[in-house]
Order: structure tokens, then C-alpha cells, then sequence
């Protein structure tokens, strides 16, 4: 057994766990917070993205050791605390950028990611490119590419229509 002490969602945790045991392991059974999904285990269907230190994840093949001292966000951290969706969360909602919903949680951390690192002005084009790694096998990713594009412009508080990858 090892300790392991990290931040999940604000919140200080300590635990005695195996060495082996992947953050996704940790997330879902030792912190009870199962909207970070399990899909294939070899990170190549993003259901297990989580954020660690402001950087999406993919927490199948992550070590929970390896999260030692580190900020770990997962979907249930990103709403306000009143309650509030994050801005990508209502845009996934508002666009109907889900079905099944089991891809939702990793696709909206992803979504997030690709913002902070591209900026809230995004063309189809490359929401597309940069979801790459997430997988969803009921929607054919055209709502899901909406409401990224809505959810990164409502994270700058702007409205303007997406540029398509045409123009």
C-alpha cells in the first residue's frame, strides 16, 4: 500500500491505495465521483478525461501516485457551486452536443482544454482535429462540434457564429 494526497475538486484527499491503482480507479471508487466514465482502458475513447493541474488527462492510463500532490478536476467540479453549469456544460446541453451521454464527461473536460489552450475562437476545423481523442458512437459529433463552439464562446462572453472550416 501507498499514500497518496492530492486536490480533487477543491477538496484536500489522502488515501491508503494500491501502487497500481489509476486515477480513474481513485476518482470512481475511493472518491465516489462516477461521472468520469471508464470506456476502454487503453486511452484511446477520452470518457476518463479529467483535468490535473489545468491539463486534460486521460485518467485510464494515469497512475493516481503520479496525481501526488496535484489539482485534480473532474466534471463534477466544473459547475459553480450554487449549482450553475460551467459555460461549456450548458452549451452541451443547449446543442444537444450528447446522446447516451457516456462520452458527455470526458468530452466536455476535453472541450475545456481545447479552449484554455486555443483560445475561444474556433473553426469546425479544428474543434474536429482536437477531438480526435474522444470517441462517441451515437452522434456523429456535428452537435457535439456545435456546442464546443458555443461553449468556448460563452467562456468569453461572446455570441459570434462559428467559422467553418470552408471559409
Amino acid at each position: 500500500m501507498a499514500t497518496v494526497s492530492m486536490t480533487v475538486n477543491g477538496k484536500a484527499v489522502t488515501a491508503d491505495i494500491d501502487s497500481r491503482t489509476l486515477l480513474v480507479q481513485f476518482i470512481r471508487e475511493n472518491q465516489l465521483l462516477t461521472g468520469t466514465h471508464v470506456g476502454c482502458d487503453t486511452s484511446q475513447c477520452g470518457a476518463c478525461v479529467v483535468h490535473i493541474d489545468g491539463k486534460a488527462v486521460k485518467s485510464c492510463t494515469t497512475l493516481a501516485l503520479q496525481c501526488q500532490g496535484a489539482n485534480v478536476v473532474t466534471i463534477e467540479g466544473i459547475a459553480a457551486a450554487d449549482g450553475t453549469l460551467h459555460p461549456m456544460q450548458e452549451a452541451f446541453r443547449e446543442h444537444h452536443g450528447l446522446q447516451c451521454g457516456f462520452c458527455t464527461p470526458g468530452m466536455i473536460m476535453s472541450a475545456i482544454d481545447i479552449v484554455n489552450r486555443k483560445g475561444n475562437d474556433l473553426d469546425e476545423h479544428t474543434i474536429r482535429e482536437e477531438l480526435e481523442g474522444n470517441i462517441c458512437r451515437c452522434t456523429g459529433y456535428h452537435n457535439i462540434v456545435r456546442a464546443v463552439d458555443a461553449g468556448a464562446k460563452a467562456m468569453a462572453g461572446s455570441a459570434k457564429p462559428m467559422k467553418h472550416a470552408a471559409e
